[in-house]
């Protein structure tokens, strides 16, 4: 019995590609996990998903010039960006509504792209990532994706906390809330980048708002929901992994589909842990 466990666990260890799958993986969800809590405190999920779906004409465009795609990457969150601040100009047009436009024209036209004649026959792993395909400078750069989250998150801890809590109050505090928010959009277009060649365009965005939104039902403390919610990406994105290698399905869904099950099942037992508290009412007094 022992023995065909640790075959289970052991075999996938065996094959070089898992191996680097799974180093790849660890080091995204380190860094999406932390990075993560962040986006989900200052409401920037929306914002994440419109960078993620917002580049997928550069990442497109680059892969069919035979570029890095890091490098279209970036060109298409910079179009993105560009375009949701001008959008957001036009008189009638709200915020939301300005984004919504943009990111829904780039993605449609990262779609028409896609289906192109001349698209080459590796475009799946764009859109749904490829883990057993990082490079050395993938796993490179998702190293030094962790080095520069962690320092930068250390660095502001204090300023995000106060933007966070109250922006209107920050300025007293000599906290400037805009420069606070550019660093934190800045770090968020980073991850994007560096995750999107191991998770793919669609399915990036789980290891940003899966593992943080888990690990709030498990503390309200900030400084605990950073160390769980990077846990909690990493075992879930190694158990996508083991579930891919068994189950012969693809490796990003698989991941992406790990992450998501911790936050259902986490939020499912904090659901039944306070039926039964409302269950047994308060405790009696002993005064």
């Amino acid at each position: 019995m022992i023995a065909s466990v640790g075959s289970a666990i052991g075999d996938p260890l065996a094959d070089p590609l898992l191996r680097r799958a799974f180093l790849e993986i660890a080091l995204l969800g380190i860094a999406g996990g932390a990075l993560g809590c962040w986006v989900v405190f200052h409401k920037l999920s929306y914002s994440a998903e419109s960078l993620a779906h917002g580049m997928l004409p550069g990442l497109v465009l680059a892969s069919l010039a035979g570029l890095p795609l890091l490098l279209g990457g970036a060109a298409g969150i910079f179009v993105a960006a560009a375009g949701v601040a001008l959008a957001g100009r036009v008189p009638g047009i709200g915020r939301d509504t300005a984004v919504a436009v943009v990111v829904t024209t780039l993605f449609g036209l990262g779609a028409l792209l896609a289906l192109s004649p001349a698209t080459p026959a590796g475009l799946q792993g764009i859109l749904f990532g490829d883990p057993l395909g990082v490079s050395d400078t993938d796993l490179a750069l998702a190293a030094g994706l962790v080095l520069a989250t962690l320092l930068v998150l250390r660095l502001l801890h204090g300023r995000l906390l106060i933007v966070g809590f109250d922006r209107s109050a920050a300025r007293a505090l000599g906290v400037s809330a805009g420069v606070v928010d550019l660093a934190l959009l800045a770090l968020l277009a980073l991850a994007l980048l560096v995750a999107v060649q191991g998770l793919g365009n669609l399915l990036v965005v789980a290891v940003l708002i899966a593992p943080p939104a888990a690990a709030r039902q498990v503390t309200r403390r900030m400084g605990a929901m950073l160390a769980a919610s990077a846990a909690i990406a990493v075992v879930s994105g190694v158990a996508g992994l083991y579930l891919s290698y068994y189950a012969h399905t693809a490796a990003g869904a698989s991941v992406a589909g790990a992450l998501l099950a911790a936050l259902v099942l986490l939020s499912a037992v904090r659901a039944l842990s306070r039926a039964r508290v409302s269950v047994r009412g308060p405790a009696p007094s002993t005064g």
